[in-house]
């Protein structure tokens, strides 16, 4: 995670958001009033966020992926060929 300011962030902009592609990271852009600050993050980042909040937000659906992950890290996991779409 990269803390720039405001003023650094405005006169850098490409590089900033080239920065938060690149390196999947985040940007934090402090600002020195009382607004707040804001962080900056790729679409791809911000989807994956998303996707995540949304998967785990029904509690059946968040226990059935826990309970998944439990048994790929016991070693049960099993590959399975796709089926082929019609």
């Amino acid at each position: 995670m990269k803390v720039v300011t405001y003023s650094h962030a405005r006169n850098a902009l490409k590089s900033v958001l080239d920065g938060v592609v690149q390196d999947a990271d985040v940007a934090i852009i402090s600002r020195r009033d009382a607004e707040g600050d804001a962080v900056v993050m790729s679409l791809d980042s911000y989807n994956s966020i998303m996707e995540t909040l949304h998967l785990t937000s029904n509690p059946s659906n968040a226990s059935a992926l826990a309970r998944a992950i439990a048994q790929d890290k016991a070693g049960q996991a099993q590959d399975r060929q796709l089926l082929a779409a019609d």
